[in-house]
This record gives structure tokens, C-alpha cells and sequence, in this order.
């Protein structure tokens, strides 16, 4: 388990280093001086410099950095980002963002090529790769939760281990491949204890569960919600156009639901059920989980991560790219830029109230843990 935590950990950092990195490149692209590029943050461990960036690996296992000549206050000077135009300095900006969009579409393009899976109803039969009844969502509490089920857990066979009523089916398996075959089997056996064979990556498990005979409203009696799937590919030369369309069909589908998530908040309807926030501790283990379903499955939520976080990070919030873009319109309109001290103040209030928001989740998720 430790090295999947360890995979997952650097894959959060390595999206963290591609994104400063875009800052970098597009700095340089403009002939701004930048000073140094750095992965984790100090106290440095070790550096190197090329040309006139120096490059440094660091103690503080973070993410990473920058320093772009200027962009802290007003420099004189023609290699300075302040004195460079309003648009070159938006790009710059904007660069650090879209670079997340650029690795999900390249993630995305792997995972098309290498086949990836589909939502199918019951009623599909010919022509199916790999047909299988997969785990979408599971209710905090429930049976399926208790007795140790997963998201993207495959149901392979379920089999009851009491039956007074029929001895004879007493420690038969039936074999799962569609949706309604497993619901009829826990409508028909809830309140006695079963037995599902699950597939998670390369393991096979067997769980042991009673379903609820009265589950709360909208649960179900093993508290999860169940898709049919089967694996769909495309040749080498489609890949990265379906992985394009993807990141696009992906990336409207987060704003819509992050937008129906604020609409609900600001009506007074709090946030739904289901939802919550989720820091770096609760990210990990995520993606731990994930990585054990196999390499698509963990390249798909490595890009549908990326897409996330572009998107909260052109939200027009101070300490964020989209904080620094709303400064550079308000600069664009005035003709002039907001004063440093302000500008200072503003972002230092917000990363205090963004860092105590991260402490918090991540308090919440260790101790979602025990």
C-alpha cells in the first residue's frame, strides 16, 4: 500500500511541477528573466544553474515554484514582467493554467487508445468487450461501505451463505453481468447475510454483507449506486481528438456542477448530499484507491484531477491565477496598477483564509480515516 500511496503523492506533485512549469516557459517565451524554478519548497537541498534560471530541488514536499524577475513589485527594467504589456503578462499567467488542460488531453488521448470504459444499459449485448456491473458511489454508512466495497469495484458473482427458506441455494453463485441481475438478488435476499465476489485491479475479494430491509430514502439496501460498463477504444489516429473532445465534455460537465453546487448554497439549499471538500490527505488516498483499478482508470483521474484543478485556479480569487488576472483587468481599466500595498494585503488575506480552509479539510480527512 505504501508504494501506491507514494505513486499517488508524486503524481499530485508532478501536476503542481508541469503547471509552474508553464509560468516558466511562457516567461522566457517573452524574454523575461526568470530566476529560479524550484520542486518542493526550501530550504533548498540541492541546485543548478542553466543560463540564468537556477534550479533547485528542495526540503518542503509542497509542489512547486517560480520566481519570475519583477513579479513581486515594480521593476525598471525591460527583462521585467511589470514592465512588460498587460496581454503578455495575462498569458503568462493564464500559461500556468492551461497547462493542466494540456495533460488531461494527453492523459485522456493514453486512455482512448488504450480502451476505456463505457456506461451500457442491461439491454446491450453484442458486440461488448469486457462487460462488467461496476461500483459508482457508495452511502457513508451503509452495508456496502461497512463491509469494505470500493469505488469501481467490479461485482463478479454474489451467493447467499443462509437461505432457511431454499437450503439448496445455500453457498451457490451466481454469476453478475447486468445491473438489474444484482439488484433482483438484493431485493430478494435484504436482511440476510450474502456474500459478493469483487474484483479491484488484479484482486479478488470476497465480501460479506446483509442488505437493509428499510435502507433510508434514496440508498438502496446496500447503499450504492451501480453502472453496466464495457471497454471502448479507438485507433491511434482518433486517440487524441476523442481526448480533446473528452477534456472539453469533462471540463463543461465540472463547471455546470460546480455552478449548481454554488446555485443551491446561495438559495439557501446548502450543498447536496454527497458532496464535500477533500484536501491533499484525502486527494492521496483517493488516488491510491483508484491506481489499484489499473493504469486507466488511474489516468483517467489523474486528468479529471488536472481539469479540477485549472479550474480552481482561474477562479477570480487573490493567491490564485484568476486573482492575479482580475488585478491585471482592473490595472487594464484604471491605466494604471493597483497600488502594491493593496495588491499585498488582498492576496496575503485570502492565502491566510485559503490555508486555514486546507487545514481544516485535511483535519477532516485523517480523521475520516480512524
Amino acid at each position: 500500500m505504501f508504494p501506491i500511496i507514494l505513486i499517488a503523492f508524486f503524481s499530485l506533485i508532478i501536476l503542481m511541477v508541469i503547471h509552474e512549469l508553464g509560468h516558466l516557459i511562457a516567461a522566457k517565451r517573452f524574454g523575461i528573466r526568470v530566476d529560479e524554478f524550484g520542486i518542493f519548497f526550501p530550504p533548498r537541498l540541492i541546485a543548478k544553474r542553466f543560463g540564468e534560471t537556477l534550479y533547485s530541488l528542495n526540503l518542503l514536499p509542497f509542489g512547486a515554484f517560480v520566481k519570475i524577475y519583477g513579479e513581486e513589485g515594480e521593476i525598471d527594467d525591460i527583462r521585467s514582467f511589470s514592465k512588460k504589456p498587460i496581454w503578455q503578462r495575462s498569458l503568462i499567467i493564464l500559461a500556468g493554467v492551461v497547462s493542466f488542460w494540456v495533460v488531461a488531453v494527453l492523459l485522456l488521448s493514453i486512455v482512448m487508445g488504450l480502451g476505456f470504459p463505457v456506461a451500457i444499459s442491461d439491454e446491450t449485448n453484442e458486440g461488448l468487450k469486457d462487460p462488467r456491473v461496476q461500483i459508482t458511489a457508495i452511502a457513508k454508512g451503509s452495508p456496502a461501505e461497512l463491509a469494505g466495497i470500493r469505488l469501481g469495484d467490479t461485482i463478479k458473482e454474489f451467493s447467499i451463505l443462509n437461505d432457511p427458506a431454499f437450503e439448496s441455494l445455500a453457498g451457490k453463485q451466481f454469476s453478475i453481468n447486468k445491473v438489474k441481475e444484482l439488484q433482483g438478488l438484493i431485493e430478494q435476499y435484504k436482511g440476510q447475510e450474502i456474500t459478493l465476489t469483487v474484483e479491484r485491479g488484479k484482486e479478488v475479494l470476497n465480501l460479506s454483507l446483509i442488505p437493509r430491509i428499510d435502507p433510508p430514502q434514496g440508498e438502496g439496501a446496500m447503499g450504492v449506486a451501480l453502472v453496466r460498463t464495457a471497454i471502448k477504444d479507438y485507433p491511434w489516429y482518433l486517440a487524441p481528438l476523442e481526448g480533446l473532445k473528452r477534456t472539453f465534455e469533462l471540463t463543461w460537465a465540472i463547471i455546470n456542477g460546480l455552478g449548481q453546487i454554488l446555485g443551491n448554497f446561495i438559495l439557501g439549499k446548502g450543498i447536496p448530499k454527497g458532496v464535500e471538500l477533500m484536501g491533499p490527505v484525502g486527494i492521496v488516498s483517493l488516488v491510491a484507491q483508484v491506481s489499484q483499478l489499473g493504469i486507466v482508470y488511474f489516468l483517467q483521474f489523474i486528468a479529471l484531477l488536472s481539469i479540477y484543478l485549472a479550474i480552481f485556479n482561474i477562479l477570480p480569487i487573490p493567491t490564485l491565477d484568476g486573482g492575479k488576472l482580475v488585478f491585471l483587468g482592473i490595472e487594464a481599466i484604471r491605466k494604471k496598477p493597483v497600488s502594491q500595498k493593496i495588491e499585498q494585503n488582498v492576496t496575503a488575506f485570502f492565502f491566510t483564509l485559503l490555508v486555514l480552509l486546507m487545514i481544516w479539510v485535511t483535519i477532516k480527512d485523517i480523521i475520516s480515516f480512524f
